[in-house]
């Protein structure tokens, strides 16, 4: 079936251009942008539309953790926030470190998620830091990336030998900077604030230590590396200079950090109680800089359901974590409305770079590329209410937020998954 979109302000990342246009979509793909109308009509109304996101660090319950979050749950979350694709972590119990498990979640995936679904495995076994996955099986059974989380692997030999594997096979691995030992414990970010509130700190320079030995490992055995969830000023300078010196890296940032910072956290609010723990406004800044320059590759949600139980805790004993499959677009437009980027420089952040670097399709409005796509309304004003969020945990930080950007429809492989008859 073929279907056309007129009237549409296309968000077009790969060409960097924001323009009213058509876009005509069949058989889930694209075929053509400002080529006429053929087929079923959908008059976008001036509103935007654009590569569907693609969310790299999702996490979901299975297996282990159902109640928190189902690929069902997830899946009708992302649709309605307009992630057309979920990268997700192999953080769950047990570990997606076999391709026994690997096979169970893309099962499971592909009979509850209305979106597109794929997962990266574990770096290590149980994610243990001590032995490395089978990592060529896992390739083969679907793995698109290796990863520990947020459990960082300490010792240098079992890293450096899993890396120069992983360039053997050119497997891509995620890391997530951070020194352990110094940030241990650690529920807030050091500084004046963390004093007064008497909690357990840590200071931006776990990041950047972390950060450095990662590099140096990677220098040393030419791996393909993206580091995760950067959130601080002083990590900036050592990515700059890794990048060129021609190594191949990218690095993320997390919508909280891009649109929170430390004082949030207010009077030991633990919806604010994230990994790696809200920064400061400085650094909120020179992360959104770094973001519009580029140095900065990639915008995900890091989605982490907690329940109740986990998050109603004093503040140092609560998880960490906070749900983002439907707050990562109105969240983004913050940076829009505040004039930090603008929407072809977001959208590449969002949906063309994690497409790019982790080998998928999408992120793009050309012909012949999946008809992945999102219509959103930039300015649509509401009040986020967290327990009319399809996640089954609504620990979100945003609850009782004002924000603007609505979703008014999503389509994956040119199917709608969210949104009414008419845009």
């Amino acid at each position: 079936m073929t279907t056309t979109f007129t009237n549409a302000r296309l968000i077009d990342p790969e060409a960097g251009t924001d323009e009213i246009g058509s876009l005509t979509i069949e058989d889930g793909l694209i075929i053509g942008v400002n080529a006429g109308e053929a087929g079923e009509i959908i008059d976008c109304g001036g509103k935007c539309l654009a590569p569907g996101i693609v969310d790299i660090g999702v996490k979901i319950g299975e297996p282990g953790e159902r109640h928190k979050e189902s690929f069902r749950s997830a899946g009708l979350a992302a649709a309605a926030g307009g992630v057309t694709t979920m990268v997700i972590r192999p953080d769950t119990t047990p570990s997606v470190d076999t391709p026994e498990t690997l096979a169970f979640v893309a099962r499971r995936a592909s009979q509850a998620a209305p979106v597109n679904v794929h997962s990266m495995a574990a770096l290590t076994k149980g994610r243990e830091g001590r032995e490395m996955v089978e990592m060529g099986f896992m390739l083969d059974a679907g793995a698109i990336a290796f990863t520990d989380c947020d459990h960082v692997v300490t010792d240098n030999k079992v890293y450096s030998r899993a890396m120069t594997y992983a360039r053997s096979l050119g497997a891509l691995i995620i890391g997530h900077p951070q020194d352990p030992v110094f940030s241990k414990g650690a529920a807030v970010t050091s500084g004046k604030f963390a004093s007064l509130r008497g909690l357990p700190a840590v200071s931006p320079m776990a990041e950047r230590m972390g950060l450095e030995r990662d590099l140096a490992l990677v220098e040393m055995t030419g791996v393909a590396y993206h580091a995760d969830s950067l959130s601080t000023a002083r990590a900036l300078p050592a990515l700059e200079r890794a990048k060129a010196a021609g190594l191949d890296v990218t690095a993320g940032v997390n919508i909280h950090h891009l649109t929170l910072n430390e004082l949030d956290v207010g009077d030991y609010r633990t919806f604010f109680k994230v990994k790696p723990p809200l920064r400061s406004e400085d650094d909120r800044l020179a992360m959104a800089n770094a973001v519009a320059s580029g140095l900065i590759d990639i915008i995900s949600s890091m989605h982490t359901p907690q329940d109740e139980e986990s998050k109603r805790l004093p503040f140092e004993e609560a998880a960490s974590g906070a749900v983002a499959l439907e707050t990562l677009l109105p969240a983004s437009m913050r940076l829009i409305h505040a004039g930090l980027v603008d929407l072809p420089t977001l959208w590449r952040a969002l949906s063309l770079n994690p497409a790019r670097r982790f080998g998928l399709p999408g992120g793009e409005l050309a012909q012949g590329t999946p008809a992945d796509l999102v219509l959103f309304d930039p300015d649509a004003p509401f009040v986020l209410d967290r327990f009319k969020l399809n996640s089954k945990s609504k620990n979100t930080p945003f609850d009782g937020a004002r924000m603007e950007g609505r979703v008014l429809g999503t389509w994956v492989g040119g199917e709608r998954v969210f949104g009414g008859d008419d845009a």
